[in-house]
């Protein structure tokens, strides 16, 4: 008997809103699945954690009330992005179940208003398993790139169920990590896949063919050691750069990506007097034009449960670029040792880039480039689908 065609359409329960600059894979996978001919309903992150009075918190929580008041929008040909309005109590039981509820309602609106058919059911969110089953849904999956209960200000207490409630009742599982494959295949063995994050090939490329760089990197003197990603607490070890840049003062380090930290004033104070630049967040478009000024791309990440946990999406996107790389020793990267330095002090970071810099570390470009085209978003989707249709078909 031959294939069933899947449904057309898909709504994505995401944990990022559309319009962040770093995407993530929420807004990769709704990309590409728009790409490859999918209907895509994309729900904005419903939010993980109380918000604080912090000023990032309450210019979320502003931009979050005027896009909500638009209740839906195009952001691309076949994508429809929705920002949800939730009352931010997750502890409280009543709360969620009336935030559900209410989001439920409006989804069900949107995908009558979108002629979205037997949608398949895109999970990001473990929480969202309140939504499972009354969405019209043909197919549901559950999509986990992180390990959420360890991520600091999200109550473990409240993921932990969801996503074993998630994971039984979703269809397909696809984990990101070997370390997410072992732990929710150890629930679902039959349904759960490992599909590692990959990279757009085509966009960061550009940073391997000359030209001109961005004013502010330009002015920074080289060698420029450099990292492009969201800066937090949890996942960047700051004592290793500072000890680098103690180091090796005229190497310059640029940090690209939103300041997420508990005491950012204090954080720049720290690294004022070093050869340290934080520039803050860059558009998607140009990040490639920050690469081309790098001479070596790093993931500096501390060793925790979150990061054990992790492949980090920047690595694909460091080899498109034809960057040397290198990293603390991430599980997630083990298999891929070969193409990047894996250094665990600072004095094997200085090592490690001063031979990247003299060019004699000996890791192949050619090899570096040939991955990153293996590993892309298209490619990526398209194995996901082939795992959809065989569920679909087996019906």
């Amino acid at each position: 008997m031959g294939s069933r065609q899947l449904p057309g359409s898909v709504i994505v329960i995401s944990t990022a809103d559309w319009t962040q600059s770093g995407w993530t894979n929420n807004q990769h996978m709704a990309h590409e699945l728009a790409r490859q001919g999918f209907r895509v309903l994309y729900v904005e992150s419903q939010g993980l954690r109380s918000p604080t009075a912090s000023a990032r918190d309450i210019r979320r929580i502003l931009r979050r009330l005027r896009k909500g008041l638009r209740l839906i929008r195009r952001v691309e040909p076949r994508v429809w992005a929705y920002s949800p309005l939730v009352l931010p109590f997750y502890r409280n039981p009543w709360i969620r179940r009336l935030n559900w509820a209410f989001l439920g309602s409006v989804v069900r609106l949107l995908a009558q208003l979108l002629r979205l058919q037997n949608p398949i059911l895109w999970i990001y969110n473990p929480l969202a398993h309140e939504l499972m089953g009354s969405l019209g849904e043909s197919l549901t999956v559950y999509h986990c790139v992180d390990d959420l209960a360890t991520v600091p200000g999200i109550d473990a207490r409240l993921v932990v169920p969801a996503e074993l409630a998630t994971v039984n009742k979703a269809d397909v599982v696809f984990t990101t990590s070997p370390s997410l494959q072992v732990r929710l295949a150890a629930i679902a063995p039959k349904k759960t896949h490992y599909f590692p994050n990959v990279a757009d090939y085509g966009h960061f490329s550009k940073a391997q063919t000359p030209g001109a760089l961005p004013g502010d990197l330009a002015a920074i003197a080289a060698p420029r050691i450099g990292f492009i990603g969201t800066i937090k607490d949890y996942k960047i070890d700051f004592d290793l750069i500072e000890q680098v840049a103690q180091a090796r003062p005229e190497w310059a380090w640029v940090l690209i990506g939103a300041f997420e930290v508990a005491a950012p004033e204090a954080l720049r104070e720290r690294f004022s007097r070093l050869n340290v630049h934080f520039l803050g967040e860059r558009p998607y478009a140009v990040l490639p034009d920050y690469l081309r000024g790098f001479d070596v791309v790093t993931l500096p990440c501390l060793l925790n449960d979150y990061t054990r946990s992790m492949f980090p999406m920047k690595f694909f996107e460091y080899l498109a670029a034809g960057k040397p790389v290198i990293a603390t020793p991430l599980p997630a990267l083990e298999s891929y040792r070969g193409l990047h330095a894996v250094c665990s002090t600072a004095g094997e970071f200085v090592d490690s880039i001063e031979r990247m810099l003299a060019g004699e570390l000996g890791l192949e470009k050619q090899a570096m480039i040939a991955a990153a085209q293996e590993n892309t978003w298209e490619g990526r989707c398209r194995g996901m689908l082939e795992r959809l249709q065989e569920t679909w078909d087996s019906r």
